[in-house]
């Protein structure tokens, strides 16, 4: 059972992520006609450029089931948004790599992404406030990563 303290936290903490992911969801589709999910994979490819990410660390970086990764990138890929391709190194491993079209995607949707979360969500924070939510952030990432 939880303490009230933790109930209270844990659900402020669930309504809020979800309530941001909806906001980002409505923007991306709005501005790019993509999910919001969709989008997130195709901004990870845009930082990887050329090269890409192999599908394992995508999948880990997103924490997507494996079956879940390809069912998106193929998805994208139907869109033409992205590709994938044999690492040459190791013909074992697949990477996706965003196409031009994709990264036109995340030219239009990335500017709104920044109104949604800048104004209402970060501006009014001290620096080490914003400290604090990464150090919460990045501990309860690594919490789920290993299955709580």
């Amino acid at each position: 059972m939880l303490t009230d303290a933790q109930t209270t936290a844990w659900r402020a903490l669930v309504l809020a992520a979800h309530s941001l992911e909806e906001a980002l969801d409505r923007q991306s589709r709005r501005d790019g006609g993509i999910p919001h999910s969709h989008y997130k994979l195709l901004a990870l490819l845009y930082e990887a450029g050329d090269k890409g990410l192999p599908m394992s660390a995508l999948a880990e970086q997103l924490q997507y089931s494996p079956s879940r990764l390809t069912h998106a990138v193929s998805s994208l890929q139907r869109s033409g948004w992205a590709a994938r391709r044999r690492d040459p190194r190791d013909g074992r491993v697949q990477r996706a790599v965003i196409t031009s079209s994709g990264r036109a995607i995340v030219r239009a949707v990335t500017p709104g992404q920044v109104r949604e979360v800048r104004e209402p969500v970060l501006t009014g924070w001290s620096q080490e406030e914003l400290e604090v939510i990464v150090r919460v952030s990045d501990r309860l990432r690594a919490l789920a990563l290993r299955g709580f």
